[in-house]
C-alpha cells in the first residue's frame, strides 16, 4: 500500500522561504508572486493556528476598547441622533485632527499579548513597505498580500472599521462618499531601525492611528508633527498608551526620530472605490455614484442616519502598497 505523507497548512506555511527585505524594497515581481501564490495556504494556516491555540489565545473583540467610547458608539448605532456623545469624546488638535482614548488601558496588555502570540506563530507575514519597509509591522486588511488572516482578528478589524472608524470619520472629518474601502497595517518605531518618518500625506480620506504601547512602556522622541494649512503652524503631539488620533489623509504630518524605547501603532485608512479621496474644499462631501462618478453633496445634506450606515457596495481589491 502506498503511504501518503500527511501535511497541514500550518507546517507548510512555516516552511516557506519568505522573499528578502531587499527584494521587497525593490518591489521585485517575485515578491507579489510569492504572496499571491501562497495566499490560500496562509489563510488556512492562520485559521489552523487559531483553532490549535483556542484554549490559550485571546479572541480580540470590542471589549478591548475604551468603555466610554464603546457606550457612545453603541448608543449612536441604535439612535444616530445621539452621535454628539461620540464627537464629545474627541479632542481637536487642529482642524481635521482629533484624539481620544481608544483602547481600555486595563485590557491593552491582553491585546498586546495577542499580537506577540501572532509574531511567535512563525507564519509568514508581509511587512508594510509604503514610504519605507517597517521591519516589525504587518498587513491587516484582506486586500493586502500576506495579511493577518486569523478569523477572530478579522472580525475585530471589521468592527473597528465599520462600527467605529467610518461613522466617526464621517462625523468629524466629513468623509461620507469616500469611505467604502478599508486598509490597515501595524508599525513599530525603534531607535536602531525604522526610527522616524518624514513629512507626508496619506493616500486616504481618513487615517486612524492607534497607539498600542502599555502604560509602563515608555519611549522618548517620536513626537508627531501636524501641519495646520489654515494657520501655517505646526502642532506637535505625542502618542499615549491606547490613544488614537484620527485625521484627514491630506493633513501633512511627520514623525520625529525615536531616541529610546519603542512605539507600536495600528494604522487604518478609509478611502473610496478605486482609492478615490476628497479633492479641494473640505466644506463639502463627495458622493460616489453607481457609475463611478463623484457627485458633490453639501455638508448639511448628509443626515445622521447616513453617517451611521454601512456601504452597500462591495469591497474592491485595490491596495495602496
Amino acid at each position: 500500500m502506498k503511504t501518503i505523507e500527511h501535511t497541514n497548512a500550518l507546517a507548510e506555511a512555516r516552511a516557506l522561504e519568505v522573499p528578502s527585505r531587499e527584494l521587497s524594497l525593490r518591489r521585485d515581481p517575485s515578491v507579489s508572486k510569492f504572496w499571491n501564490d501562497n495566499r490560500k495556504l496562509l489563510e488556512d494556516a492562520w485559521a489552523e493556528w487559531e483553532l490549535e491555540n483556542k484554549d490559550n489565545l485571546l479572541l480580540p473583540d470590542e471589549s478591548l476598547l475604551d468603555p466610554k467610547l464603546r457606550k457612545a458608539i453603541k448608543d449612536a448605532w441604535e439612535n444616530p441622533e445621539k452621535e454628539s456623545a461620540v464627537a464629545d469624546l474627541w479632542k481637536e488638535i487642529i482642524p481635521g485632527v482629533y484624539e481620544t482614548q481608544f483602547f481600555d488601558l486595563e485590557r491593552l496588555a491582553d491585546f498586546r499579548q495577542y499580537l506577540e502570540d501572532v509574531v511567535k506563530s512563525e507564519i509568514p507575514k508581509r511587512a508594510p513597505y509604503g514610504i519605507q519597509l517597517n521591519r516589525y509591522g504587518m498587513m491587516l486588511d484582506p486586500r493586502s498580500e500576506g495579511y493577518l488572516a486569523t478569523p477572530s482578528f478579522q472580525a475585530f478589524y471589521n468592527d473597528i472599521m465599520d462600527r467605529y472608524m467610518r461613522p466617526i470619520s464621517r462625523l468629524l472629518l466629513g468623509t461620507y462618499g469616500y469611505d467604502n474601502q478599508t486598509f490597515g497595517f501595524s508599525i513599530q518605531y525603534n531607535p536602531d531601525k525604522d526610527k522616524d518618518l518624514h513629512a507626508h500625506t496619506d493616500a486616504s480620506s481618513a487615517t486612524l492611528n492607534i497607539n498600542t504601547n502599555l502604560p509602563d512602556e515608555e519611549f522618548t522622541g517620536s513626537i508627531v508633527d501636524f501641519y495646520d494649512k489654515a494657520s501655517g503652524k505646526t502642532v506637535q503631539t505625542k502618542f499615549e498608551p491606547g490613544k488614537a488620533i484620527i485625521h484627514r489623509g491630506n493633513v501633512p504630518h511627520a514623525t520625529h526620530p525615536i531616541t529610546s524605547g519603542q512605539r507600536s501603532n495600528l494604522v487604518v485608512w478609509l478611502y473610496g472605490d478605486n482609492m478615490q479621496i476628497p479633492r479641494g474644499s473640505t466644506s463639502s462631501y463627495g458622493n460616489i455614484g453607481s457609475n463611478g462618478t463623484i457627485k458633490d453633496v453639501a455638508l448639511e445634506n448628509v443626515t445622521a442616519r447616513q453617517r451611521w450606515s454601512l456601504p452597500d457596495g462591495p469591497k474592491d481589491t485595490v491596495a495602496p502598497f
